[in-house]
């Protein structure tokens, strides 16, 4: 990272009243991402990026933005210049919130366009004006398709977290959405890894990007520990909330993979006094901003999440992932901790192992390089039977001391040989 790090945003060339903003917000130094992200963008160029989230991303697309658009916006022509499309209602929120801090002293506008509100309220905001629209890709569509929203003066399209939106199945929203965008544009595309489906999508709509790949998966365990228990299937949620008490957690964002599994384990941490609230698709806005809310407060201890629910979710200085059900990637493995160990902040993760998670788990230590010990707590000794660990082949001499060269065997038996003749050669009293 050494010599990757600007130590002040003002060598980046940003107006003066966006450095006062990000003076304002406190930052202090750029992150890697936003320095290779931001000179291209200033310049206009296309940008294809990959990079885990909780690295400053946000912000390494949302300053060049700015920069561009307060040249351009004026105060009595409020017209729709950019567009920046987000999976969820959580990550809106989040973008919009950034686009705040950092436009504190700019006369630049942007709205929430996102599912869980009333359109007749987004209609309301956008006919007093918008530079910039943060929005979901269904509720955009729609308002595209009904005629309450013009795209003719758009110049800049960011796509964030696209890996995320094409899983959810709104490519062709997204296809629609950037064909109405028909002027001359300087589009953006974000992702955790550069999959080929991101390749594909990139290859139709952006032009010679500048491509960005700051960190690998590895990078997600850095200021990261991480611990995993086993425990027998039929005891898992009551180890769960043993952990939870014996380490006085108070902050902890808890993953289950399903949304049933995560009602149930809600149910549980409750019956067991644990201030607990829960996140996942089939709440409504509302309900889900409130359970971010009461765990940002501390007036909940625990939130229950599933995946997707938690894309965008931003806690500062979340201190506790627990996945209580492993997911079925790497990737998702790699969303999920990255809630926490943000922004050069250590954060923990504790995964709960039963018989069937111990392949994936490892296949994920192995993907990511990790090496993490399974420990079985007091009072939660095995009962299920274990599957048959395989024994790794012993190594030969040989091969634990790396590749062997035959070539150099060869001369070195060669040299013996001769030495050995040499020396007989030298022998008093040898006859003929």
């Amino acid at each position: 990272m050494k010599g990757n790090i600007i130590k002040s945003f003002e060598k980046l060339n940003l107006h003066p009243d966006i450095l006062k903003a990000i003076a304002h917000a406190k930052y202090e130094q750029t992150t890697i991402i936003q320095n290779k992200v931001i000179p291209p963008a200033l310049k206009g160029a296309d940008i294809l990026g990959a990079s885990k989230s909780g690295t400053g991303k946000t912000a390494a697309y949302v300053l060049p933005l700015l920069n561009k658009l307060q040249k351009i916006v004026k105060h009595d022509q409020k017209v729709v210049r950019a567009l920046i499309i987000v999976p969820t209602i959580e990550l809106v929120d989040q973008v919009s919130r950034t686009i705040n801090d950092f436009s504190r002293y700019l006369d630049i506008k942007n709205v929430k366009i996102q599912g869980g509100i009333h359109k007749s309220a987004q209609l309301e905001r956008l006919s007093q004006g918008a530079d910039i629209i943060v929005a979901t890709p269904g509720r955009l569509q729609n308002f595209i398709e009904d005629k309450k929203i013009n795209l003719d003066y758009i110049n800049t399209v960011i796509l964030d977290e696209a890996d995320t939106m094409l899983e959810l199945g709104f490519l062709s929203e997204i296809q629609g959405i950037l064909k109405h965008c028909v002027q001359p544009k300087q589009t953006m595309m974000f992702s955790a890894t550069i999959s080929q489906n991101i390749k594909k999508l990139a290859k139709e709509f952006l032009r010679d990007p500048a491509i960005v790949e700051v960190s690998q998966r590895r990078d997600v365990v850095d200021f990261i520990a991480h611990r995993a228990y086993k425990v027998d299937k039929a005891r898992k949620a009551e180890l769960t909330a043993k952990l939870i008490q014996d380490m006085h957690l108070d902050q902890v964002l808890l993953f289950a993979s399903t949304k049933e599994s995560a009602n149930k384990i809600y149910e549980y941490l409750r019956s067991q006094n644990i201030r607990t609230s829960i996140i996942h698709g089939d709440l409504t806005r509302g309900a889900r901003a409130k359970s971010l809310a009461l765990l940002k407060s501390g007036k909940t201890q625990v939130l229950v999440a599933t995946d997707i629910a938690a894309r965008g979710i931003d806690i500062k200085e979340l201190s506790m992932v627990i996945n209580y059900d492993m997911p079925e990637g790497t990737d998702d493995f790699t969303h999920r901790v990255g809630r926490t160990g943000r922004a050069n902040h250590k954060g923990s993760v504790i995964s709960i192992l039963t018989t069937r998670d111990y392949d994936v788990f490892s296949k994920m230590e192995r993907n990511l390089r990790l090496n993490i010990k399974r420990e079985i707590y007091p009072g939660f000794e095995l009962t299920d039977k274990q599957p048959r660990q395989k024994q790794p082949k012993k190594k030969s001499l040989i091969e634990r001391k790396g590749k062997f060269d035959f070539h150099k065997q060869k001369m070195q038996k060669k040299s013996a040989q001769k030495k050995s003749a040499q020396t007989k050669k030298k022998q008093p009293g040898r006859k003929k």
